[in-house]
């Protein structure tokens, strides 16, 4: 029997549509509406610290779904655990939904402990809130808390520390492996947000396929409508946009090989290129080389835009380039499909399971064949219209509504409505 903390009404969901589906009342979301009303609401708990602490890949991927569950499906109560709350805009949502509540550490040692309540002690307060999931948003699930008899649901978003361990220090791969392992041994249900992770996480850790559901992931709705034309004026003076660039978005480092793409535009003498990312050594790297060749004028490196700017910023590119060497999924990717631009990106992995079959592909460690694929698209605009289209069509696959039925289905199913 599912509880409910507080009456918010029935559990159906709003959601009408599946992609490409014109229905307003579908099979699907009846039955999500005949069980709710017949069993209860559930309550389900989530690992909230990256949705409130981190801004980019895995707190964008936190935020969404928590933003997409509480909206699409408002009588359902949802719980965000977090060491502790900072409030910023991107979070702000959690505050006003009365079917969302942020949880903090309800005794001193908690609060003075906050990595160990995240880890072990929160199991303790799960058990008080009745909860009939808990879902570990982020690659973990606390310790023990296979013993308290709440069903368990865990993301898994990579297994980048695996396939490419040389990229992390060694304390910091022990405690990835540590944490991934118990939360895939421990979880009743692995989700893994593509294709590709699915493969790996059977590959490295050894699971049951049936044990995991592939989960698409959604971005942000502010990416699928057109800001006004004064908006897009606005951000361009506000950042100094140039009247024509690529765009490069996501964290510098050596992975998401930024490198690359400073170098393919090297050779044209009127390109402009725009980072929206920030990073450490490798950014320095990359800003060496700027400096080294001369490069200032054309390649800008903006790491304190809002992120409510980014959709202006996306729609007034020319093209997303995203020579990346290895991805669990890639959200700016359909951040820029949503947004109806190009991508050129790598070629193998997850990216055509994001980019789709309008995208251009390549391998990100030959900088010519990254030249000659930005040239041949500066260069043809009815490519760039035909890009742009067939994207936006892929890209309905991840919408919010979807991907928000599809984990629903998965929490209904776990508890037996």
């Amino acid at each position: 029997m599912c509880h409910s903390f507080a009456l918010q009404g029935k559990g159906h969901s709003r959601l009408d549509n599946t992609p490409g589906s014109g229905s307003q009342h579908n099979v699907i979301g009846l039955l999500h509406s005949f069980c709710s009303t017949i069993l209860g609401d559930m309550r389900i708990g989530f690992d909230g610290k990256r949705a409130v602490f981190n801004n980019t890949g895995l707190g964008n991927y936190s935020r969404t779904l928590l933003g997409s569950l509480s909206e699409f499906y408002p009588g359902n109560q949802y719980r965000l655990y977090t060491p502790k709350y900072v409030s910023s805009p991107r979070v702000r949502f959690a505050e006003s939904r009365e079917n969302l509540s942020i949880v903090t550490p309800d005794s001193l040692l908690g609060r003075a402990l906050g990595p160990l309540w995240r880890s072990r002690l929160i199991n303790r307060q799960l058990k008080k809130d009745q909860l009939d999931i808990f879902h570990g948003l982020s690659n973990e699930l606390p310790f023990g808390i296979e013993t308290t008899g709440i069903k368990t649901v865990v993301t898994i978003h990579d297994m980048i520390f695996k396939r490419y361990p040389q990229l992390y220090p060694r304390i910091d791969r022990i405690g990835y492996d540590r944490k991934v392992a118990a939360a895939c041994r421990i979880a009743d249900v692995i989700v893994a947000v593509s294709e590709q992770t699915r493969q790996d996480i059977v590959e490295f850790e050894g699971v049951d396929p049936e044990k995991i559901r592939v989960i698409y992931q959604s971005c942000d709705e502010q990416f699928v409508s057109a800001p006004a034309v004064a908006r897009l004026a606005e951000v361009k003076r506000k950042h100094n946009l140039p009247d024509s660039y690529l765009l490069y978005v996501g964290s510098i480092e050596e992975r998401k090989n930024l490198l690359s793409a400073v170098k393919a535009i090297e050779s044209f003498t009127d390109l402009n290129l725009i980072v929206l990312g920030n990073g450490g050594s490798y950014r320095r790297r990359v800003e060496d080389y700027i400096i080294d060749h001369k490069l200032e004028s054309r390649v800008r490196i903006l790491s304190d835009v809002a992120f409510a700017d980014f959709p202006a910023i996306y729609r007034q590119a020319l093209a997303l380039i995203y020579p990346s060497i290895f991805e669990g999924f890639g959200i700016p990717i359909i951040e820029a499909l949503w947004s109806r631009l190009p991508v050129i990106t790598t070629k193998g992995g997850v990216f055509p399971e994001a980019g789709g079959p309008g995208s251009i592909y390549v391998d990100p460690y030959d900088v010519a064949a990254l030249r000659s694929a930005i040239e041949r698209l500066i260069n043809d605009e009815q490519r760039r219209v035909e890009m742009a289209d067939t994207g936006f069509e892929y890209v309905q696959r991840f919408s919010r509504e979807y991907v928000t039925k599809q984990m629903m289905t998965l929490y209904e199913g776990l508890v037996g409505l």
